[in-house]
């Protein structure tokens, strides 16, 4: 899944496999932040990857709900021009 991060502040993806978010076009200079809403579908276990940059959470990581049709809303901010991502679940098992 790419994802042109300076397309809009608010994207959606729904898994149907096991996937890696590629995080595309940051801004390029300077701070700025975005919003995913990711649905898995009716198979629970599916699993995330991310990649465009380095990527930080409380904690050290962060844990997404895995079961069928649960939604999550992610919460990515960069205040260097994409290089690093520090990402929090807000919003979690939504349904």
């Amino acid at each position: 899944i790419n994802l042109d991060v300076t397309s809009g502040g608010v994207f959606t993806a729904t898994l149907n496999g096991n996937a890696t978010i590629t995080l595309r076009y940051p801004v390029a200079t300077g701070a700025s932040s975005f919003v995913l809403i990711l649905t898995n579908d009716a198979t629970p276990g599916r699993t995330v990857a991310f990649s465009g940059g380095t990527f930080k959470s409380p904690g050290g990581t962060v844990t997404r709900t895995t079961t069928a049709n649960a939604i999550d809303i992610w919460f990515f901010f960069t205040p260097d021009g994409g290089t690093t991502y520090y990402a929090s679940i807000p919003m979690a098992n939504l349904s």
